[in-house]
């Protein structure tokens, strides 16, 4: 009875392992279905290798072999597999087509009722249907595309399990992520240089002032004791004498220039704005000791761009129709006084003699001088005393002593901006540094606004067209970007073809 018993005993697991292969021991190396939170699944015992998602176009591909060597699946069993890509955020996604594994059972089944003519249409979208030949070797060459769509950068790939039974009855779900960040976004690196400042053999600087001198009316004599005269007068000289003092500086001529206000004649007023200019002279050569003969006397006559400036900043109830009178008769300015004395009343036309008219009565005065070049130990004690008088590139190389991000490199690039504006080195280095903050519009501006007003200079038409087109692609507007660095490239320039690369790699994942 005892022989029986274990007899009967190891028929019944022999056929219990023949009926359900699945309880057979787990020293088996194939794996098998795994029983997780949401029911049965089979991706741990599936293998996704030799994977490549790549975009193509407007299309998205994706490739890899699916070994199904190591799984055995149930008889009963559809495992129904889906590849999805699933934004970073995870607010987008979108599944590649699918591919269904039927276990023994089931898949003759569906044969069965195929041959009925009663094809199961959930199975006809299928990219394919396979067969499980469990404990042989099995794969599937998967490839698959979909719509491109700018969110899957940087996204995820994921595979989507579903695991039916007998009459569709569902046996699990499951997500397994095959790969993090597909898709990487193209990050560009835009190529800009410095330009260069050329070099000063002779630096010539001028440095212009107003003295605003009272002159009695119809008078060119400088009364010293009249009004503020004495303080300006002063200041006159004093300014003088402080470039006089530099060592390094040599004054090379000084202009001096006289206006007068518009009552009286054009042609008189022009003589006696002469005589005033002759005045101011006298006193700088008298009380500076300035040979006469570096001074040089100009005249202007009448100031209508003062009168008209302080006309319409003043509260005359008529500033416009004296404006308009002043902008009509530029050609003949007696007609123009004529009329506006026509078009103010007595007490009017008084106000503007007394009010407006005294601040028309004045002088200018240019001194323009040379200044030696400097070591960088001497330009560097110059920026902090007097930045105007270095030239750019040694300003540059005061910078570069430094170094970049230090106090006296920045010292000296805002010397450079304030001194050098115009200049194509400085308007390359402003329009970089405002694209490297974040700001590609001041970019633009800065740069178009230069060359409205310079144009192009020949020599470094290229650089500045290249970081053109950079600002323009950092602000989004690829089309002029890709035609402004067309251009710098057709000039030759090398930094241009590199970023027009850049920008294709940017254009190519919109």
């Amino acid at each position: 009875m005892k022989y029986l018993k274990k007899t009967y005993i190891l028929i019944a697991g022999i056929l219990v392992s023949a009926v359900f292969p699945w309880t057979a021991a787990g020293s088996s190396k194939e794996v098998r279905a795994q029983e997780k939170e949401n029911g049965i699944s089979y991706t741990d015992a599936i293998e996704f290798t030799d994977r490549d998602l790549s975009k193509n176009g407007r299309n998205v591909s994706l490739s890899m072999n699916i070994i199904l060597d190591s799984t055995r699946i149930r008889s009963q069993h559809t495992v129904t597999l889906t590849p999805a890509i699933v934004a970073r955020d995870g607010s987008s996604e979108q599944e590649f087509g699918s591919i269904i594994i039927d276990g023994r059972a089931r898949h003759i089944y569906f044969e069965r009722k195929e041959s009925l003519d009663r094809p199961d249409t959930s199975r006809s979208g299928a990219m394919a249907i396979i067969r499980r030949k469990n404990s042989k070797e099995q794969e599937y060459a998967y490839l698959s595309s979909i719509p491109y769509g700018r969110w899957m950068l940087d996204g995820k790939l994921e595979i989507r399990e579903k695991v039916s039974g007998c009459a569709k009855c569902p046996e699990g779900e499951s997500r397994k992520v095959l790969q993090e960040k597909v898709l990487p976004a193209f990050i560009p690196h835009w190529k800009t240089s410095r330009i260069e400042p050329a070099p000063e053999p002779v630096k010539t600087r001028a440095e212009s002032r107003i003295a605003r001198l009272q002159f009695a009316a119809d008078k060119s004599d400088i009364r010293p004791g009249m009004g503020n005269n004495r303080a300006m007068l002063d200041t006159v000289t004093g300014s003088i004498d402080l470039v006089k003092r530099k060592d390094y500086i040599m004054i090379k001529k000084i202009y001096v220039a006289g206006f007068a206000s518009p009552e009286g004649s054009y042609e008189y007023n022009m003589a006696l704005s002469s005589r005033r200019a002759e005045s101011l002279a006298e006193y700088i050569s008298g009380h500076s000791g300035i040979s006469p003969d570096m001074l040089e006397v100009e005249w202007s006559g009448e100031d209508w761009e003062g009168l008209r400036n302080r006309i319409m900043d003043s509260g005359l109830d008529k500033k416009d129709t004296i404006a308009g009178i002043i902008d009509r008769y530029t050609e003949d300015r007696n007609l123009c006084e004529t009329e506006m004395r026509k078009a103010l009343t007595g007490e009017e036309y008084r106000w503007l003699l007394e009010t407006i008219y005294p601040d028309l009565r004045y002088c200018t005065y240019k001194i323009e001088y040379e200044v030696r070049n400097f070591n960088l130990e001497e330009a560097k004690r110059i920026i902090r005393e007097r930045p105007q008088d270095l030239g750019l590139k040694e300003i540059y190389a005061v910078a570069g002593s430094y170094g970049e991000g230090t106090e006296g490199y920045e010292r000296a690039m805002e010397a450079a901006s304030q001194y050098y504006r115009d200049s194509p080195a400085v308007i390359s280095d402003l329009s970089v540094k405002a694209i490297e903050k974040g700001n590609p519009e001041k970019a633009i501006r800065i740069i178009s606004d230069w060359i409205d007003a310079k144009g192009l200079p020949e020599e470094n038409a290229s650089e500045l067209t290249n970081i053109l087109g950079v600002a323009y692609a950092v602000n989004g507007e690829y089309g002029k970007a890709k035609e402004t660095l067309e251009n710098a490239e057709n000039a030759g320039n090398g930094n241009a073809r590199y970023n027009l690369g850049q920008l294709l790699g940017v254009t190519d994942q919109l």
